[in-house]
């Protein structure tokens, strides 16, 4: 195994761990894990065609990614102080508003696929 190869594997256990972890502790997480697969196949249905299929998946994805970079700089300010700190607290807003940016995102895709799909326009 060349250093290259060592490297993707390293990456790939460091990828599947954080997303274990947070599948087996974060409720949130869990969550949108669970939307996703039941996604993947009413998605086929939905979608109007494959570009669609992969805006709607990917929005969803890209909420995880969101979640879980949430979920990282909340634990990262927990870890920092576990006073009360306004300024920690309005971070870990952030955090949060970005979250439901991409919740509307993911919402205004899966709409618009199913408005185009029954043709609702």
């Amino acid at each position: 195994m060349t250093s290259a190869d060592t490297k993707l594997l390293n990456a790939t256990l460091n990828t599947l761990r954080g997303l274990s972890c947070g599948i087996r502790l974060e409720r949130a997480i869990r969550q949108e894990v669970m939307v996703l697969l039941v996604a993947l196949p009413l998605g086929v249905i939905i979608a109007p065609n494959i570009g669609w299929y992969a805006a709607m998946i990917g929005a969803l994805l890209a909420i995880l990614a969101v979640e879980l970079l949430n979920t990282a700089v909340e634990k990262l300010a927990d870890r920092v102080t576990r006073e009360r700190d306004p300024q920690i607290g309005m971070v870990k807003d952030y955090g949060s508003a970005a979250v439901f940016c991409m919740l509307c995102l993911s919402a205004l895709v899966w709409m618009s696929a199913l408005a185009v799909r029954f043709d609702w326009f």
